[in-house]
C-alpha cells in the first residue's frame, strides 16, 4: 500500500519555525516531483512549494518565498519543508503530494498524505 505520511506540525508562536517531513512508503518516489500544499478552513487547497525529482529545482508560492525551504532525500523517500518566520496566516493543514506532472497544479498530483496541522499564534 502506497502511503505518504506527514509529520512535524504543531502549535507555534509567530516568528518561530517548524520542520515538516513527508515519508513515503509502498513505492519509491525518487522519479516523482514532490510538493507541499496547504488548506485553511473555508479556503481552497493552495500550492506552497515543490521540488523536482532530482532536487535541482525548487518552486515557491510568493507568500512563502524567503521563509520556507523545500528539500528531499531520495534515499529516505522523504521530502521536507522548513518553515521559518511563521505568521498567523500560515495556519492551515499542510499536505504533501507526489506527481510526474505539472509541479504547481493540485490536480496533477495523484498521491497525497493525510495532512498535518500547523497553527501559528500571534
Amino acid at each position: 500500500q502506497v502511503q505518504l505520511v506527514e509529520s512535524g506540525g504543531g502549535l507555534v508562536q509567530a516568528g518561530n519555525s517548524l520542520r515538516l517531513s513527508c515519508a513515503a512508503s509502498g513505492r519509491t518516489f525518487s522519479t516523482y516531483n514532490r510538493g507541499w500544499f496547504r488548506q485553511a478552513p473555508g479556503k481552497e487547497r493552495e500550492f506552497v512549494a515543490a521540488i523536482n525529482w532530482s532536487g535541482t529545482s525548487t518552486y515557491y508560492a510568493d507568500f512563502v518565498k524567503g521563509r520556507f525551504t523545500i528539500s528531499r532525500d531520495n534515499a529516505k523517500n522523504t521530502v521536507y519543508l522548513q518553515a521559518n518566520s511563521l505568521k498567523p496566516e500560515d495556519t492551515a493543514v499542510y499536505y504533501c503530494a507526489a506527481t510526474k506532472g505539472a509541479i504547481s497544479r493540485v490536480g496533477e498530483y495523484g498521491y497525497w498524505g493525510q495532512g498535518t496541522q500547523v497553527t501559528v499564534s500571534s
